[in-house]
């Protein structure tokens, strides 16, 4: 039996797609479909992503044998199949797909509502084609600038507090959420794509793949960084009696002068770990080493565990007072990298601020909460229909469910704009195809070309 191709772009798509062509109006010549986040936990969304879709997928079009593979597997699917159609974009188009793709600035910040991707037709001869590639583009556009979107929200947060409690807030702030999710993901691409769109907010994470990706796809050359940590099995392996030995020899081999390292100690018990292995045992090795040491305690509930490690460590360490009167610990610092999310961060922030603390303090890991937690619905993702023409007569659609008002869609001829009142949708003419003179949106792929590519620099700036 043959392999089939995991890369053929035709069959990245949905079962029932595969009839969709022949039902449509007959005299179907043109459409048009619009992405955009119908609400969800956040207000706003940071849109990211497609670039590497456009580059890995769409770029590459299709080819006869695409065309051939994807006949087959359909009819014996017990589908339909618009051979037609496809066959002429391979053959007559040489591949190349007949759609034009409009989007939002990647980096930028839209509030919800607002479509991100405009994507339409621009061959009489397969109008169809955007609703077949709604399963890959969706998927592409919703769970990047989700991951974004939840990094975008959580630095947003952390930010805050450093504002109140630290010197510096902004050479603290890229490095207080790093992530730990590479091995929590469903996919490699997935490590890669959220990874990625967690750099664009940060730069701390243990996630290679996203490196792989923003460099192969924005042009990063080195998009995030890390520091030596222990885990728990390079602790056990010295077994109980030889816990401070584990610690020992990671002060021993990394703890140089300027250097960061982190040490985990919730082996056995971390009380014991942090306030007389670390903070009585091994506390002058530490002062004197230069280094900063960052204590990760990595059980229990974060609020608490977090307090009471940097409680312990200030009556070990010692801590100052900063020029916004909050205390900085001496020499060591705390990541808390269980139990992370939005609510928890927020809540460990607050308790220490509390107890007057900065912020400066502690950092995060983030791992499936991050990458993997997210899905389609939390910032409820759709694509929808907005505008054919039929038999010469071009007018807007949309769909309007009785029994749930939040599903309804937009139609007509959609633009998004920036004026004084903000980012906002407006409707345009449907004589007129040009943009709005106020449009953000950009025309990234046309015909099997990419108009419009991104560094990284400019992603993140776009923020």
């Amino acid at each position: 039996m043959k392999p089939l191709n995991p890369h053929n772009l035709i069959l990245n798509t949905d079962s029932y797609k595969a009839s969709h062509y022949a039902q449509f109006p007959k005299g179907m010549t043109y459409a048009s479909w619009y992405i955009e986040s119908r609400g969800g936990d956040s207000n706003f969304v940071r849109f990211f992503g497609l670039q590497a879709f456009l580059i890995e997928y769409l770029s590459k079009g299709v080819s006869l044998e695409d065309v051939e593979e994807a006949k087959a597997v359909f009819l014996a699917h017990g589908l339909p199949f618009p051979e037609e159609g496809w066959r002429y974009i391979a053959q007559d188009l040489g591949g190349r797909l007949p759609v034009r793709i409009r989007a939002v600035p990647e980096g930028r910040v839209v509030p919800v509502h607002n479509p991100l991707v405009i994507i339409e037709s621009t061959d009489p001869k397969v109008p169809w084609l955007p609703g077949w590639l709604e399963t890959a583009l969706l998927r592409a556009v919703w769970y990047p600038t989700t991951v974004c979107t939840v990094s975008w929200g959580i630095r947003n947060t952390i930010k805050e507090y450093l504002e109140k409690t630290a010197d510096d807030p902004e050479a603290e702030l890229p490095f207080k959420l790093h992530d730990f999710g590479a091995r929590g993901v469903s996919s490699l691409e997935s490590a890669g794509l959220g990874g990625m769109a967690h750099l664009v907010n940060f730069m701390g994470t243990d996630t290679v793949t996203a490196l792989i990706y923003a460099r192969n796809y924005y042009g990063a050359e080195m998009a995030g960084y890390s520091i030596p940590a222990m885990e728990h099995s390079t602790v056990t392996s010295f077994g109980r009696t030889g816990e401070a030995q584990a610690y020992r020899q990671m002060l021993e081999t990394f703890a140089k002068p300027g250097a960061l390292l982190a040490m985990v100690i919730d082996s056995y018990n971390r009380e014991h770990a942090v306030g007389q292995i670390i903070g009585e045992e091994l506390r002058e090795l530490i002062q004197q080493s230069g280094a900063t040491v960052v204590i990760r305690p990595d059980s229990g509930d974060p609020p608490f565990v977090v307090l009471r490690t940097v409680q312990t460590l200030e009556a070990k360490f010692g801590a100052t007072l900063n020029q916004k009167g909050y205390k900085v610990l001496n020499g060591v610092r705390v990541i808390q990298g269980d139990g992370v999310n939005a609510d928890t961060i927020r809540k460990v922030l607050f308790l220490l601020e509390q107890w007057g603390y900065s912020a400066s303090n502690v950092a995060f890991g983030m791992g499936g909460a991050l990458l993997q937690h997210p899905h389609r619905d939390t910032q409820k993702f759709a694509q929808k229909l907005h505008l054919v023409t039929v038999d010469g007569e071009t007018y807007g659609v949309g769909k309007s469910p009785v029994d749930d008002p939040g599903k309804l869609s937009k139609k007509g001829r959609l633009d998004v704009i920036q004026d004084e009142r903000g980012i906002r949708t407006v409707e345009l003419p449907l004589d007129d195809p040009q943009p709005h003179p106020q449009s953000i949106l950009q025309t990234v792929f046309e015909n099997g070309e990419i108009k419009r590519r991104y560094t990284w620099e400019e992603v993140r700036r776009n923020g």
